[in-house]
């Protein structure tokens, strides 16, 4: 799946136009230039981001190659400490299901909670699919 880059939680319209003079407008864009530590830390560079947070976008871009996780879950997943595919394709669903209830009924970041079958179906797309990240 690939999305506006300004669709990744944190990115408003200032930090996407200078994403976009780097060359990245969608979160396929971010993954190719900001899958190595080394792209990250050029990207975060040209457009005065720490690599920190650079490193948050990225994950969540990762995540949102997965049908149905899009903006909204992959914030909830990253709350629940499954921030990548490679992450996620190791985790049991009945106990994410059960974090994120945990989380969102403390942070309130979606207004509904995914089902422990949509989150099976993360986790099992999640394992047919290669990881793009490095470290």
């Amino acid at each position: 799946m690939n999305y506006k880059i300004e669709e990744i939680e944190g990115i408003g319209k200032a930090r996407a136009d200078k994403l976009a003079k780097a060359g990245i407008k969608t979160t396929g864009d971010l993954l190719a230039q900001g899958a190595s530590a080394r792209g990250r830390k050029m990207i975060a560079e040209q457009c005065s981001v720490s690599t920190v947070r650079l490193l948050k976008w990225v994950n969540m871009a990762d995540l949102m190659r997965i049908s149905g996780v899009g903006e909204e879950y992959s914030e909830l997943l990253e709350a629940a400490n499954c921030n990548t595919i490679k992450q996620l394709r190791r985790r049991n669903p009945t106990n994410l299901t059960q974090r994120m209830l945990e989380i969102n009924a403390e942070k309130k970041l979606v207004r509904s909670p995914p089902s422990e079958a949509q989150v099976t179906k993360w986790v099992q797309q999640a394992g047919k699919l290669e990881p793009m990240l490095t470290y």
